[in-house]
């Protein structure tokens, strides 16, 4: 109801739409007043829960919740006065100036509220209050002890986005003096489909994180550390866990399709950021499944939650305050860098105090029995989980760290002795890689392992009679490839694990099929998707890691990829493994909002012609020296030919190309439709399988 209620008063104010009759003013001081009225509200909702908390008082604690439920209309308010002004080319208002202009497509207008960081904090504080609403209003009944201390750390965390949008980066404030009567335009990179949809992805996954951390916490507040606040979470953090898969994948797409560079990550600082809760959330996932069965690692659940949501906050540290530098960033800001830096450390004292308070309360009912054990296996898999996120940190923030040093060493000489400062360190994709590489085939093999385990212990018998097929499947991945001329050992590694990992899959989902079709007649999908539907979080678990494999096999296609870069004119060819690439002509063309520069190159193969593809160069009217690449892919399951314009020059026709053949690359993309499909069957879990879900 409070977002058709906003909807419906930025209506009201559309006959008002002339920005010369000073409707900029009125809707920039609406805008402003109604963050300020947001920040009020909030903080009397901490007030109302906390003494309702205290006094028991259902009067207050009601209060509260209805509260939190009027931030969410407000924050929708102020959100749509800010979508308005962006509609109605208000350039009054500096941040619709600075991220717009008229000449925009409509939906590009609409989405420019998240393409700068003023916007992004108010989209932040939108989704927030929508999923604490959400979440209070699922949880209100089921959980009555918890609810007031939920509320109470939701609009805490409420308050402090709200407070960075009051009194640091206002998105509705205005030119002081003269009024521009045009926008500079949103980035030309922004522009694009993937970025309408992959920035919300993340966010979506970012800020829902603050629920199950709300429950965490409220568990913590009031003694009840059993299951229940988990049951509570474990959907949200699925949620969150989804959102953030589609939405790093999504961003990989984007600068495969967008940047021209033949590639799809390149350990980006921003693009870290995102990957940061995404491996903790992980973990989770996997042990929260230990403390349901055997009721161990409480602790460690709690410190995951905790450690999740504190990487979101780091993140957008990471890319709001300017500590790090990135193509992606929003711009150095240190007020903002401090003030999260001052965030952070409230949350991990409090948090991390309260832990230590209850930590009487948090002892495992269970012991681990044994190393060949799913417990082991998963509790292995957390701990190289968390080590990925220590590593994608320290190595993202160590150059940071070696800038921060020479400056104290510039203004107090005597803090260092004698030791160099040095210079700053730039840490570029070839160290990520070196060491995320066994990682991340260390998890896979985990991957694989791990159903093939019994829960406590696994018999000799057992281990024999499970891992006979995968091994074989593993080394026939291995050999075969190795037989084509693959030659990298890191390739080789990844293509037998898929195999293992696989097999292991489809075995799991052939003895269930297998068993149900003894139990009764039934053919093969109807026994399959019964098998499914009837033990959701497992097979969708299974799912998800299929998708996972076939993600590894995308990666594994690096291992023999080709490039060049090649200058050719029109009537010239180059031969790139087993095409050849002909340079047919180019178009110059133009519309309303930039010029545009075409080539047309014909893809044969065997002499046929597979493909004409057409990169191109644009160059934006409101933005002609930050031109875009435009890329042109012939796709195959096997592999993409992939073409980027660099340079061109229209007089002689002169061309310079980057040319790449991929393989297997398209099996990344495959590969996280078939995680978000597994995740969405666990998400459909029913309550006899997994308890009192929210």
């Amino acid at each position: 109801m409070s977002l058709a209620l906003s909807l419906n008063l930025s209506a009201l104010l559309a006959p008002l739409a002339e920005p010369s009759a000073g409707v900029g003013l009125s809707i920039a001081t609406l805008g402003t007043g109604t963050i300020l009225l947001l920040f009020i509200v909030s903080l009397g909702t901490v007030g109302l829960a906390v003494l309702g908390a205290l006094r028991r008082s259902e009067r207050l604690i009601e209060g509260a919740v209805q509260a939190t439920y009027a931030s969410f209309g407000l924050a929708a308010f102020a959100s749509s006065l800010i979508i308005y002004a962006f509609l109605a080319g208000d350039y009054s208002i500096q941040y619709v100036q600075h991220t717009s202009d008229a000449a925009m497509p409509l939906f590009y207008k609409i989405t420019a509220f998240w393409g700068g960081l003023d916007g992004s904090l108010l989209f932040w504080v939108l989704l927030h209050t929508l999923f604490g609403s959400l979440a209070v209003r699922a949880n209100r009944m089921r959980h009555r002890e918890l609810i007031p201390h939920v509320v109470a750390v939701l609009a805490t965390i409420t308050c402090f986005f709200v407070g960075l949008l009051l009194f640091i980066k206002d998105p509705f404030s205005q030119f002081l003096l003269d009024v521009p009567s045009q926008g500079r335009g949103l980035n030309p990179l922004l522009q694009n489909l993937y970025m309408i949809i992959h920035p919300p992805s993340l966010y979506l996954g970012y800020v829902s994180l603050a629920v199950p951390y709300a429950f965490g916490m409220a568990a913590l507040f009031t003694g009840q550390v059993d299951a229940a606040w988990q049951r509570s979470v474990r959907r949200w953090v699925l949620f969150s866990w989804m959102f953030l898969t589609f939405g790093l994948i999504l961003g990989g797409l984007w600068a495969y399709e967008e940047l021209g560079w033949g590639g799809y990550w390149a350990w980006d600082p921003v693009e870290n950021a995102g990957l940061l809760p995404w491996f903790t959330a992980t973990a989770f996932l996997h042990s929260v499944m230990i403390q349901e069965r055997r009721g161990m690692m409480k602790a460690w659940n709690l410190i995951l939650i905790i450690v999740s949501f504190l990487l979101t906050i780091v993140g957008t540290f990471m890319t709001r305050s300017g500590v790090v530098q990135s193509v992606h960033a929003f711009g150095s800001d240190p007020v903002l860098a401090w003030t999260f830096g001052g965030f952070m450390l409230v949350i991990v004292v409090v948090s991390f105090g309260l832990l230590l308070w209850r930590l009487p309360l948090l002892r495992s009912r269970g012991e681990l029995e044994s190393v060949m054990s799913r417990e082991f296996a998963f509790l292995v898999n957390n701990w190289l989980f968390l080590l990925c996120a220590i590593f994608v940190l320290a190595a993202t923030m160590w150059p940071t760290f070696t800038e921060w040093r020479m400056i104290l060493a510039e203004r107090f000489p005597w803090a260092l002795g004698w030791q160099d400062p040095g210079e700053r360190v730039v840490i570029g994709p070839p160290f990520f890689n070196q060491y995320m590489r066994p990682l991340g085939l260390s998890l896979l093999l985990l991957t694989g392992i791990g159903p093939l385990l019994a829960w406590r212990k696994t018999s000799t018998a057992s281990l024999a009679r499970q891992f006979g097929a995968p091994l074989v499947a593993g080394l026939l991945a291995t050999i075969v490839p190795w037989q084509l001329g693959i030659d990298s050992p890191w390739g080789l590694a990844c293509f037998g694990l898929c195999g293992f990992t696989c097999w292991t899959i489809v075995q799991e989902f052939y003895r269930g099929v297998a068993l149900r079709r003894k139990q009764r007649p039934q053919g093969v999908l109807e026994a399959l998707i019964s098998l499914v539907l009837r033990a959701r979080r497992r097979y969708g678990g299974y799912i998800v890691h299929l998708g996972v494999v076939l993600m590894f096999l995308g990666w594994a296609g690096n291992a023999y990829k080709l490039e060049k870069k090649v200058q050719l004119r029109p009537g010239e060819e180059y031969t790139l493994g087993a095409y050849t690439i002909r340079h047919d002509g180019l178009r110059a063309t133009e519309d309303w909002q930039k010029e545009m520069i075409t080539a047309d190159l014909a893809v044969l193969r065997g002499g046929e012609v597979k493909d004409v593809l057409q990169p191109a160069r644009w160059w934006y009217y409101q933005l002609p020296d930050q031109p875009t690449t435009e890329v042109s892919r012939y796709m195959t399951p096997g592999e993409d030919v992939y073409v980027s314009m660099q340079e061109v020059d229209m007089t002689s026709g002169w061309t310079q190309l980057s040319l790449f053949i991929n393989p297997l690359v398209n099996w990344i993309w495959i590969g996280m439709g078939v995680m978000l499909a597994g995740a969405m069957v666990c998400v459909g879990t029913r309550k006899s399988e997994a308890g009192d879900d929210a």
